[in-house]
């Protein structure tokens, strides 16, 4: 499957480019999944819930599943944080799956960058960052600009990188 990250710090817009650009995707015909690194304290489940329930009993995996989705909660119970090869590895296979979050893994990125954050850029420190998505250009960032208004734009980049 190809892989393509979508790094930035928080609050510079990561979410908000992929409820566009997975659409425009989509529409070209191409079958898209992600996933989506969280802080450690997240939680999927609601107390009360069976599911919750199963989970608090000690069970490793619990799967909620109705006749439109399921959703399996992996308990690690202090076992090292998967590798995202091993996140991967538990997907169906479809024709892309975009990472957010992940800024250290070296896959190839599109760092989200909005300067009224007032973070500093991955770019240049991280090499695998190919393009740089922003409101407008920024000084000294010598990779494809794709302005973030522009869904349909940066959908071409992404489906013209090589596999």
């Amino acid at each position: 499957m190809r892989v393509i990250g979508i790094a930035g710090w928080s609050g510079s817009g990561k979410t908000t480019l992929l409820s566009k650009l997975i659409p425009a995707l989509v529409a070209r015909g191409i079958r898209v999944s992600t996933i989506k690194h969280a802080h450690h304290a997240f939680d999927v489940d609601q107390p009360g819930k069976d599911s919750w329930t199963h989970r608090q009993a000690g069970a490793t995996e619990v799967l909620v599943s109705s006749s439109n989705r399921f959703a399996l909660m992996h308990e690690l119970r202090g076992a090292a944080e998967p590798t995202l090869g091993e996140r991967l590895a538990r997907l169906d296979p479809v024709d892309l799956v975009i990472v957010e979050g992940f800024k250290r893994e070296a896959i190839p990125k599109i760092e989200v960058h909005r300067p009224e954050v007032g973070k500093p850029l991955l770019y240049p420190d991280d090499s695998a960052i190919v393009a740089f998505a922003s409101p407008a250009p920024v000084d000294g960032v010598r990779l494809p600009w794709l302005p973030l208004d522009d869904v349909e734009l940066t959908a071409d980049f992404v489906l013209a990188m090589p596999d």
